[in-house]
């Protein structure tokens, strides 16, 4: 009886697919590997991407989407059809290395308040190097990646982290019942920090796990590291995570704070000559929050999660520290 469900959202990714599918492949026949299911989630390829899984993956369970309807929607279809306890969601740029599967299920077993565990993502061109360790969040309002760019060696020990990349990482599947699914305003990029940190809001944790392995190529269905597209898109999300977790008193603590992130961020962009694509993005931002549709996604402020936010406080207070030192 299958315990994992891996869920591939894939976009134009024909390139990549058949070598993440071929890793899985080694993966699932190795002796000690859980049991676990695949479902590529398709969210309109117009590259070739639907003949290679119907003609050389036909096993591969499949959802074909008529166009594409960003990574959230496509991944929380991935999820709602897995009958699994765990969901593992995997980029197709990426190939796992042996005992990938394992290593996140024994991770999950070990601790029953955990929401997520993520990988050890590895640059695909420079392998000894992370790509990410994990996600964390800081009181600017900024996200990074843990260790990009840095010596893999340094970070061969389990760790907390505020959330988990979504390129590579297991959920539990109970808890989205509870806290809800992947929020489909993000359409991409920060949606899994968003939800990471609705799970610390309702007091579940998540972890890095070292001993888990992928190689990923990175940034294989939107081009560089920083284009139009993801400047804007990343901006807009990035003002919406903050209205939606954030209560209106943790706000108010958090202002002078966030005021400088997006300053800072704003003269970066300007340098890159992309000021107006991020200022742009950073009225999307406040039109999705005023939105209907962004308020009926806010996360309802409890007394009972009290604890859980002084939590959260503290910990941006402390990877504010970490991004500079």
């Amino acid at each position: 009886m299958n315990k994992i469900t891996i869920v591939i959202p894939n976009y134009n990714g024909k390139e990549f697919l058949q070598k993440c599918l071929m890793s899985l492949d080694e993966e699932e026949n190795r002796e000690d590997t859980p049991p676990f299911q695949v479902i590529v989630v398709d969210n309109g390829s117009t590259d070739g991407s639907v003949f290679i899984l119907t003609e050389l993956w036909p096993q591969v369970e499949k959802i074909l989407l008529p166009e594409n309807t960003g990574f959230c929607h496509a991944v929380n279809l991935g999820i709602q059809a897995a009958r699994t306890p765990y969901v593992i969601l995997l980029n197709n740029d990426t190939v796992v290395e042996p005992g990938f599967v394992k290593a996140l299920h024994d991770a999950m077993e070990r601790e029953s308040r955990l929401f997520s565990v993520s990988a050890r993502m590895l640059m695909w061109d420079r392998p000894e190097l992370i790509d990410d360790a994990g996600d964390l969040y800081c009181a600017l309002g900024w996200a990074f990646a843990r260790g990009k760019g840095r010596r893999a060696s340094r970070y061969d020990a389990p760790a907390r982290v505020f959330s988990a990349c979504g390129g590579a990482a297991i959920y539990r599947r109970s808890v989205f019942e509870e806290i809800g699914f992947f929020d489909e305003n993000h359409f991409a990029y920060l949606e899994d920090l968003d939800i990471g940190y609705r799970a610390g809001i309702y007091g579940y944790r998540n972890a890095y796990e070292p001993d888990a392995r992928v190689h990923h190529f990175g940034s294989a269905s939107t081009g560089s590291r920083y284009n139009a597209f993801k400047t804007r898109r990343a901006c807009a999300n990035s003002v919406y995570v903050i209205y939606k977790n954030m209560p209106f008193l943790q706000l108010l603590i958090n202002l002078p704070f966030l005021s400088v992130g997006f300053i800072v961020k704003f003269l970066f962009f300007l340098k890159k000559g992309m000021a107006g694509l991020y200022f742009q993005g950073f009225l999307d931002g406040v039109r999705l929050a005023c939105s209907p549709e962004g308020r009926r996604h806010k996360v309802p402020f409890s007394v009972g999660h009290l604890k859980n936010y002084l939590v959260i406080q503290w910990t941006l207070y402390i990877n504010t520290l970490r991004f500079f030192f």
